[in-house]
């Protein structure tokens, strides 16, 4: 791996403010030898000790890193960024940007290939591709429900954990009407009615333990998984 050498003689101008400039360098340093956040941030600081960045863009900076050093606005990881900052900036809920919520599947005739669409269980109305599927790293189990439940924390083996009921997904556009202007409630299928799971924008609670902020949950026995098949134009059920 090459080093980066940085010429102090190099000004980076910004308007908003000398954080941002501190950013840029950092994530120019980050890119180009493949260098962790706090890695890449430690030789600015070691050349410019004055050298400082809010909170927010070293936030950034690690999901640039985690993202493979590239602004990939399809990541999972992105995404979930995206929708963390929607209640600063949006506190309201109201006039949420359209980018924000996934297209309904059902206006789109195919999907990607290998792509798995899930239906509503009771209708079969199509409700979200698996591109929509936040994935999150496994919590701890039942041991981080044990606050709420004494009796629980009395039974638990050592390194016991749970798996995930629900899938965590990104809002898609038939959701838009029962999420605008509200922090929690029910998901509903748009055709039937059908308990899908619910929503909150300050977070909840998987089954695995992880606490996802903000959460759009719909339970896996509420919905059936099809695989999707581009060339027939067909889908198989899961």
């Amino acid at each position: 791996m090459g080093q980066t050498i940085i010429n102090q003689d190099v000004q980076v101008y910004s308007h908003a403010g000398v954080s941002r400039s501190v950013a840029i360098v950092t994530a120019f340093v980050m890119k180009t030898d493949q260098l962790t956040f706090e890695k890449a941030y430690e030789i600015l600081q070691a050349l410019k000790p004055e050298a400082k960045m809010n909170e927010g863009f070293e936030w950034q900076l690690k999901l640039y890193q985690a993202m493979g050093y590239e602004v990939d606005t399809s990541s999972a990881i992105y995404k979930q960024y995206r929708l963390q900052k929607v209640t600063e900036k949006y506190p309201e809920l109201q006039n949420l940007p359209q980018e924000l919520f996934a297209v309904d599947p059902t206006t789109i005739s195919q999907g990607m290939k290998d792509e798995v669409l899930y239906k509503c269980r009771k209708c079969r109305r199509s409700l979200f591709r698996s591109s929509s599927i936040l994935a999150h790293h496994e919590g701890s189990g039942p041991v981080a429900f044990a606050h709420k439940r004494t009796a629980l924390s009395l039974s638990l083996s050592p390194g016991s954990q749970a798996q995930c009921t629900s899938y965590f997904i990104e809002p898609v556009q038939w959701m838009a009407a029962a999420l605008l202007g509200v922090m929690d409630g029910q998901l509903l299928c748009p055709k039937c009615s059908a308990k899908l799971g619910s929503f909150n924008w300050y977070g909840e609670q998987c089954s695995c333990g992880r606490w996802i902020t903000p959460a759009f949950q719909v339970h896996k026995n509420r919905v059936d998984e099809m695989k999707t098949l581009p060339a027939l134009g067909s889908q198989t059920r899961k």
